[in-house]
């Protein structure tokens, strides 16, 4: 967590919950809490749905020496809401990341998305690396253009994206079906699992379909964000050829 932006002050974290609390990953909480604007904290965090994760004081000095039984992680951007990654007028391009940890390889497939020109990214509100400095540099500068929502439950988000149309896929090694097979001129969302299991089996029970990225040489598997990019730009083939042949 040394890459992110933190506040170990009372009124400072406060301040930022009443003004830009779209801009904060997360807020710790010490356990064994004493001071009464901490319960403030608290409240306002779970007004504005900034997850909350209560620590050990050994875990807050370790974090932030000086602080005052809270520390807050700011994200290098405001995440949007939901609804906010759908736009009018064409079919939807968003990117779903279950679990991915790793700040490097979420930087990366940032970059990939914007590149592909997706509408947008979803990440879990918890075990997903937050939008940290990290991100942001291995993003080049893709991250500030592109959208990013934060959701609490990402089953509960691809429901809601189905009901507005959006065919939800699911990378997965074992898919028969392989990448390119899958028509992505339709509304869709690309959902890229973690880098050591992958898409976890709840989320892949929710997706329309599964698709696969067969290797053919002695390596069983790309990196994700290596894997993402074929993907999207598979989207931006099917894309194109279908405008050039009307």
């Amino acid at each position: 967590m040394e890459d992110q932006n933190k506040l170990g002050r009372i009124n400072p974290i406060i301040e930022w919950l009443k003004s830009s609390p779209n801009r904060i990953n997360k807020i710790f909480i010490q356990k064994e809490r004493g001071r009464q604007r901490i319960g403030e904290i608290i409240r306002l965090a779970k007004a504005s749905s900034v997850p909350l994760v209560f620590v050990p004081k050994q875990r807050l000095d370790s974090l932030y020496p000086h602080h005052q039984g809270a520390v807050a992680l700011v994200a290098e951007k405001e995440y949007v809401a939901l609804e906010d990654l759908l736009v009018e007028g064409r079919p939807a391009f968003l990117v779903i990341l279950d679990e991915i940890e790793d700040p490097q390889n979420v930087g990366a497939i940032i970059r990939n998305a914007e590149g592909a020109g997706a509408d947008g990214i979803i990440l879990p509100e918890r075990r997903s690396a937050g939008l940290t400095s990290t991100v942001a540099t291995v993003a080049a500068g893709a991250l500030s253009p592109i959208k990013v929502a934060r959701v609490p439950n990402l089953a509960r988000a691809i429901e809601w994206l189905k009901e507005k149309g959006v065919w939800v896929v699911g990378t997965a090694g074992e898919a028969p079906t392989k990448w390119y097979e899958f028509d992505f001129t339709q509304p869709v969302a690309i959902v890229l699992g973690s880098e050591g299991s992958g898409i976890r089996a709840n989320i892949k029970k929710k997706c329309d379909a599964l698709l696969s990225l067969p290797m053919q040489g002695n390596v069983s598997s790309l990196n994700v964000s290596a894997a993402a990019a074929v993907f999207f730009f598979e989207v931006v083939h099917q894309r194109k050829l279908a405008r050039t042949t009307k």
